[in-house]
């Protein structure tokens, strides 16, 4: 019987990207051939034969800025286009496969993309949603939408009274996620969201692969009744979580890569030592911000690894630091470092994070206690699971200003990586959720077997 073919299409993110090429080399591990579209200009950056393997091809769609898109002040105007030129030119790639007799077995997409399943309804093909947040930010758009929109849109008027959600721990307004609260200034993000679930409805058996796995949110995937959520994740390199693929740490990780140095820098520091901090590729930090994050570490005393990006707003930020002279003293400040090998490293000890969901499921396969500093979309709901959930790491609180001043930001540092047993508990449930995370994801794991089944599924079905 032939492998099936899966088209597997991702919004042209680094935050999506990253993990749906993970996803993609499951697929191949279990018996599959993958086509991997993403938009033009995304793939352009995309260094192709360092992700080159048996089975698995790359195709593109077209955004409508195949140059490039620079103004995210109108991120409104990119998602229309996105919409309608992505809907086009992922038909007329299908209709070409389809010609030449490589007819897919199915299509994936990611999150943002709900087109993506109607334009593979068009076609005949079935479809399959990979969400690549925790399912328990899953479950809350669902509400949203379905019964509990009044009581959560209530909570911005009392925040300080819990909202219960089935199968959810209870979340206060300021542990939802961000599009969902009055403020929200993204009109795109919830129409899409309802369009999601909209698509997923008119399905017969709605399924949805989920970047999460059945001991992390174990209440969250088996919360709603009308589809089926099925964790196949944590989406993160091999090597880092089984060791016995070292040749293939950069297979779908960080698309841009930088000097080493900083690995040499962490080789010299003791072990659990240092504090990493990394806010992702899109949450900018202010100045003040970053002054009053500077005055911590200095006060904190230990040695950190600090990345600051140098694009857009933040260029050249960390030579404006007005302690920087200090910090260099104590510690290393970098554009740029390959994440997990970072946290994997034994001389980390702590990371503060703006929680994205793809860092915030590194902190865990590594075994690494966070700072939660989360910034907007599901970043807060990230930082409720980290800090009251699992309790692998403590939240900032903001002051009314909504800067976390620097005795606030030592406060935590020092309760996570401190002698106290708080920061014992918290070192002991990220090693114990690390060997979880491994678990699931090796042969006849949780993860494993949930990917192996879903493929057959579409094997026997397509034969």
């Amino acid at each position: 019987m032939a492998p099936p073919h899966f088209l597997l299409v991702t919004f042209p993110g680094q935050g999506h990207i990253n993990p749906s090429l993970q996803f993609a080399k499951r697929l191949l591990r279990v018996g599959a051939h993958v086509t991997f579209a993403t938009a033009i200009r995304a793939r352009h950056c995309m260094a192709e034969s360092k992700y080159s393997s048996a089975g698995l091809s790359f195709a593109s769609f077209s955004d409508g800025y195949d140059d490039g898109f620079e103004n995210w002040d109108d991120i409104e105007l990119y998602m229309d286009e996105l919409d309608r030129r992505g809907s086009q030119t992922l038909s007329d790639l299908i209709a070409l496969n389809h010609g030449n007799g490589r007819r897919f077995s199915g299509v994936f997409y990611t999150t943002l993309l709900p087109w993506a399943a109607e334009v593979a309804r068009s076609h005949g093909i079935p479809s399959t949603l990979v969400w690549i947040q925790p399912a328990t930010v899953l479950d809350y758009y669902y509400y949203y939408f379905h019964g509990y929109g009044d009581l959560i849109r209530s909570t911005g008027d009392n925040p300080s009274v819990p909202i219960q959600l089935p199968g959810l721990p209870p979340l206060m307004a300021c542990d939802a996620p961000s599009f969902c609260n009055a403020k929200n200034e993204y009109n795109f993000s919830l129409p899409l969201f309802q369009r999601h679930f909209e698509v997923l409805l008119e399905e017969a058996n709605p399924r949805i692969l989920a970047n999460t796995f059945d001991a992390l949110e174990p209440d969250a995937i088996r919360a709603i009744d009308k589809f089926e959520v099925i964790g196949i994740g944590p989406l993160i390199p091999s090597a880092f979580l089984d060791g016995q693929d070292p040749s293939d740490n950069s297979f779908g990780g960080d698309l841009f890569k930088s000097s080493s140095s900083y690995m040499d820098w962490l080789d010299t520091k003791p072990k659990a030592l240092v504090i990493y901090l990394s806010f992702g590729s899109i949450s900018m930090l202010s100045k003040p911000q970053k002054e009053e994050m500077a005055q911590a570490l200095l006060e904190t005393g230990r040695p950190f690894l600090w990345v600051i990006r140098e694009s857009g707003k933040e260029e050249g930020d960390e030579d404006r630091l007005s302690l920087k002279q200090e910090l260099d003293k104590l510690g290393m400040i970098v554009p740029w470092c390959s994440q997990v090998e970072v946290l994997s490293h034994p001389s980390v000890g702590c990371f503060v994070t703006h929680c994205g969901w793809n860092s915030t499921l590194e902190s865990l396969v590594c075994g690494v206690p966070v700072v939660a500093f989360p910034q907007w979309s599901d970043q807060q709901t990230n930082a409720k699971l980290v800090a009251d959930v699992w309790r692998t790491g403590v939240k900032v609180a903001p002051n009314e200003g909504g800067l976390v001043e620097r005795g606030e930001m030592r406060r935590c540092l020092e309760l996570v990586v401190g002698d106290g047993e708080e920061g014992e508990e918290m070192r002991m449930n990220a090693q114990r959720f690390r060997e979880l995370a491994r678990e699931a994801v090796k042969e006849g794991g949780s993860s494993d077997k949930n990917l192996r089944a879903f493929v057959n599924e579409v094997r026997e079905a397509s034969g």
